[in-house]
């Protein structure tokens, strides 16, 4: 099969999907790899060091694009990409539809089979692909945090760990999965009092036993989130519905009983925010104020350490990226969480919760695929 690695073109965006030794992987199971020239540049890796490992440069997007049968990228297609998507095209990406219409209209209009990251899951139903950029976006979340509260960049002027004598910071996150847990866990570290939320009483109890130092859990309810945040220096906003919207945890209204200079980050932002005043913003431009509340929500937070959110990513996404060179689709009818990655095919929306976003009808992915029966887990 013929890969394609593209170049990102997100704004700010530095990550590379495959490093070059991960594509010395394709290029030793007899695929032809292409790399749009320049596209490791920004995670440090040359044009140089992929032709050393058996690749071949392609000196613009549409040739990277136009020539490959599988083409794995970091971040969804920017508009300006669309025009490169296909019906005989497999794209192997983030794509978090279902925060965005266009793109999900752009997708189906052009039949390519989308392949979301976000929405591969494993046999204990864990999101293995979505997992390691969670991890580096919860503990970039607490670094953010404590940044963005020094008085002159906009917050309260608090320290998040405090000295002797003085307080810590309150840090305050929203959900107990991957970004909350290290959110929790860097938070901690820095000596911050850190109170969690969640629904799922058995991960509370979890993560009650295995933190230390000054952690709280409470169960998730709106009167909870809103005494929580009101005492907050810092909220993570770190909720998670596989492959839908998030839903708004914080309200415009709760803002108003929040301490002038706190600071929101919102991770959830690339699913529409837990947070109703998030909206996406970008590394160049990162912050904004709504009723005195510093509000941080840039949607591709780990393409801020680019080197090791590239390793991290590539690490989880070369053995599935390679089943697809080695099978094409077909790698997705054996396994049925890999089938829950695939979002769009020929023109139909194959992912329950992107529909419910939009009010589009969908199909199963079995079904679009011509199985017989989805394969047992």
């Amino acid at each position: 099969m013929k890969i394609g690695i593209a170049a990102e073109i997100k704004k700010d965006e530095n990550r590379v999907s495959m490093p070059p030794h991960a594509a010395s992987e394709f290029v030793k199971r007899g695929h032809t790899v292409y790399v749009q020239a320049g596209a490791g540049k920004g995670s440090g890796f040359s044009d140089d060091d992929y032709i050393a490992v058996g690749a071949k440069i392609q000196p613009t997007a549409a040739d990277t694009w136009n020539n490959a049968d599988l083409v794995i990228k970091v971040k969804e297609p920017q508009e300006s990409e669309y025009a490169f998507m296909r019906d005989d095209l497999i794209l192997f990406t983030y794509l978090h539809l279902a925060a965005d219409e266009q793109l999900t209209h752009a997708m189906l209009d052009s039949g390519v089979a989308g392949v979301a990251y976000e929405t591969v899951e494993d046999k204990e139903g864990r999101l293995p692909l979505l997992e390691p950029m969670s991890e580096v976006a919860g503990r970039m979340a607490s670094q953010v945090a404590a940044q963005y509260l020094e008085k002159h960049e906009g917050g309260r002027g608090v320290l998040m760990g405090g000295v002797p004598g003085v307080a810590p910071a309150h840090v305050v996150v929203l959900g107990g999965g991957t970004v909350g847990t290290n959110a929790a866990k860097v938070a901690l570290g820095m000596g911050a009092k850190v109170t969690l939320l969640d629904i799922d009483i058995e991960r509370l109890r979890y993560l009650d036993d295995v933190m230390h130092g000054n952690f709280q859990t409470l169960y998730s309810t709106a009167g909870n989130i809103l005494e929580a945040i009101k005492t907050a220096d810092a909220v993570v906003g770190g909720v998670l519905i596989t492959g839908a919207r998030a839903p708004k945890l914080i309200t415009r209204e709760m803002l108003k009983d929040m301490m002038p200079g706190s600071v929101i980050v919102d991770v959830a932002v690339d699913q529409g925010g837990c947070v109703e005043t998030t909206h996406p913003t970008t590394h160049s431009d990162p912050v904004f104020f709504v009723e005195n509340v510093l509000h941080y929500g840039v949607a591709n937070m780990p393409g801020a350490v680019p080197r090791t959110s590239s390793f991290a990513l590539s690490n989880a996404t070369l053995r599935y990226a390679l089943r697809l060179a080695d099978k094409g689709l077909d790698a997705l009818k054996a396994d049925i969480g890999f089938l829950k990655g695939l979002n769009t095919y020929a023109g139909k929306l194959t992912y329950p919760g992107v529909a419910e976003a939009f009010n589009l009808d969908h199909v199963s992915p079995a079904d679009v695929l011509g199985m017989v029966a989805e394969p047992a887990l």
